[in-house]
């Protein structure tokens, strides 16, 4: 089988924006007197932003209006927004520029697939944008993983099928997305959490594109 194009989650996979995610997130809890932690933010990876504030409000024991959702999702975006408006290249996550480089050389394709709705703003600001032939970002679809649809869309968009397409994902949710869209899974982090995955590396440093891509 020729692999032709490579999907990547953006957070926790190029670049680790799960700080800002928590700090806006926890400052928004105040407004209900509720105190995030981390084992709980850790939850709310890959998911969307209207299922991550419902998660929060159930964790809290907390009855909120439609309206009142509204307003905390604008507000709580609004903070994760001035808080990546300061990033920049250093905060691209060890290997991953060189294992970008790699593949670019051996002529993938090269798609985002993320939940995000900031994902071009960060791309741009940590000067990760020139690698991707396609952007799927919180824009484009309306599931959230483990659906399929946001990688689905991107093998579309490169003009590709799905069984040609592998995907690097950080979270158990986008590692059955794209087991269950019929593309080659390769997990960042531990073995034990992202066991579905068909592979499993700590992270992109050190990392031969020629060697990690070589499935059976």
């Amino acid at each position: 089988m020729k692999y032709k194009a490579c999907l990547f989650d953006l957070d926790g996979v190029l670049v680790d924006t799960a700080i800002y995610h928590f700090k806006a997130w926890r400052a928004l809890g105040q407004n209900f007197g509720y105190q995030l932690t981390e084992e709980q933010n850790e939850q709310l990876k890959g998911i969307s932003r209207v299922e991550s504030l419902d998660r929060i409000l159930n964790w809290a024991g907390v009855q909120a209006s439609e309206e009142d959702k509204s307003k905390w999702l604008i507000e709580k975006n609004e903070h994760y927004l001035e808080l990546i408006s300061q990033m920049n290249p250093n905060e691209i996550l060890p290997g991953v520029s060189d294992f970008l480089d790699q593949i670019k050389k051996e002529g993938y394709l090269i798609a985002l697939g993320s939940a995000s709705k900031n994902a071009e703003i960060i791309l741009n600001k940590t000067g990760l944008m020139h690698w991707f032939d396609a952007i799927i970002d919180g824009n484009k679809v309306t599931k959230s993983k483990p659906d399929p649809e946001v990688f689905l869309k991107g093998a579309e968009a490169l003009g590709v099928s799905p069984a040609e397409c592998i995907v690097f994902e950080d979270a158990v949710a986008g590692v059955e997305a794209a087991k269950t869209g019929g593309m080659k899974a390769v997990g960042i982090g531990e073995v034990s959490v992202l066991n579905q995955a068909d592979k499993v590396i700590s992270s992109f440093e050190g990392i031969l594109s020629k060697d990690l891509l070589n499935f059976q």
